[in-house]
């Protein structure tokens, strides 16, 4: 009988062995190296640090964030907003790109800040909205036209963006629509802390007249501050400074991906390996296209742990040494593919060091982020549990079967 070596594996042997296969795995320990980072940033600076459910919306992991004092978030929808309101206890901040009618009334009941897309939303549902919650502040998404390398489906400040006002629209310092309190302004996508100063100074060179009369702004998220190398004290320089500059601004960030960063897993099985054309593909119990979307639409390349692309020669397991140097023990070369129908539900070629089989396991780094809340049940397959552990215990596990498909479609 075949056996699987573990070395390298980011998760215990004995873990893997009793998780349901395929899972989403959150490693609390990883968790709380991020909210301690995170932390600093907060309290060195003196801005707020938001969890952004759109990025991360794993309620379950809820008490965690709120038992390391991260309980306000930044929801996109009515969905979001009452997930804020229920499983973190306080109102979000809210921001979406177009509200409906038939749902403001709702959002602005469980909201704290309701931002608008544009001017033409405020005008429209703001008075509606403070009938309902008189408390409410409100905002408006601004666009710096900050030139970026961000990829262009991610980039809010490509030419003809439809989200935030530019200041060219805006009318003159001194002349905002009566009521709104903040500006917020997003523009960046896992972004280090150069492009974080620059988006700063692309805030400042375009809005720093309509300042001294708001409340508050709000940065957004993509600021990565939780990855290997980032410069913290970069940022937290930029952000005294700019605080210092406006003592009475609120400064808010809203994360998503920092907060989970290589914190999570998805753990996989190979089912079959099949070869044509010289290319052997390993298919596995996970789709590329239903549980790892943006491996296809970005393309993302996602970490396997134990091998190395066969592309770039780079190494990708959890060992720090460059794989080149040992790229001669890594003999055996697959294609990884889902188990959808979809011709190209694949990703990339892989080289391992051992013969995959099937019950084959397979784990990929860095997949809390941006990945499960953006999961499809594409040809009904099936849904990877949810898992959060910590050390070789399992906290809490949540599996999904045929009734969660069937709802959906109800």
């Amino acid at each position: 009988m075949k056996t699987q070596d573990f070395s390298g594996m980011p998760l215990p042997e004995t873990l893997l062995k009793k998780l349901p296969n395929p899972a989403y795995v959150l490693d609390k320990g990883r968790l709380e190296r991020n909210f301690a980072l995170i932390r600093s940033v907060a309290e060195e600076t003196g801005v707020e640090i938001i969890l952004a459910l759109k990025g991360f919306s794993m309620w379950g992991a809820f008490p965690a964030f709120k038992e390391a004092g991260f309980s306000q978030s930044t929801s996109s929808s009515l969905c979001e907003a009452r997930l804020a309101f229920e499983e973190l206890g306080k109102p979000s901040y809210t921001y979406a790109a177009a509200y409906l009618e038939e749902e403001i009334d709702e959002i602005a009941s469980v909201s704290s800040h309701l931002t608008f897309n544009s001017l033409n939303q405020y005008e429209r549902f703001a008075s509606k909205a403070k009938a309902v919650n008189p408390a409410l502040s409100f905002g408006l998404r601004v666009n710096p036209g900050l030139e970026s390398d961000v990829q262009a489906i991610y980039n809010p400040c490509v030419p003809g963006s439809r989200l935030g006002v530019m200041a060219s629209y805006l009318p003159g310092p001194g002349h905002l629509p009566e009521g709104l309190e903040g500006f917020h302004c997003h523009a960046l996508c896992e972004s280090d802390a150069k492009s974080s100063c620059a988006l700063l100074d692309a805030f400042e060179q375009h809005f720093a007249a309509y300042l001294p009369d708001l409340k508050w702004v709000n940065f957004g998220g993509g600021h990565l501050m939780t990855a290997q190398g980032y410069d913290l004290d970069l940022l937290k320089k930029r952000l005294r400074v700019f605080r210092e500059r406006w003592p009475h601004l609120q400064v808010i960030l809203e994360p998503g991906a920092a907060f989970v960063w290589e914190a999570g897993y998805l753990v996989g099985r190979v089912e079959d390996v099949v070869e044509s054309g010289g290319i052997r593909t390993a298919i596995m119990n996970v789709s590329f296209a239903d549980h790892m979307p943006d491996c296809l639409e970005i393309p993302y390349q996602p970490k396997v742990f134990g091998s190395i692309h066969a592309g770039t020669g780079a190494d990708v397991s959890s060992d720090p040494v460059p794989g080149e140097k040992h790229r001669e023990d890594y003999r055996y070369r697959y294609r990884l593919g889902g188990g959808s129908c979809l011709a190209g539900d694949f990703m990339g070629d892989w080289l391992f060091k051992e013969e995959l089989y099937p019950g084959h396991l397979l784990v990929f780094n860095d997949m809390a982020h941006y990945t499960f809340v953006k999961t499809t049940t594409f040809n009904g397959l099936k849904h990877p549990a949810i898992c959060f552990t910590e050390g070789t215990e399992i906290l809490y596990c949540r599996e999904f079967g045929y009734e969660d498909f069937r709802r959906k479609l109800s």
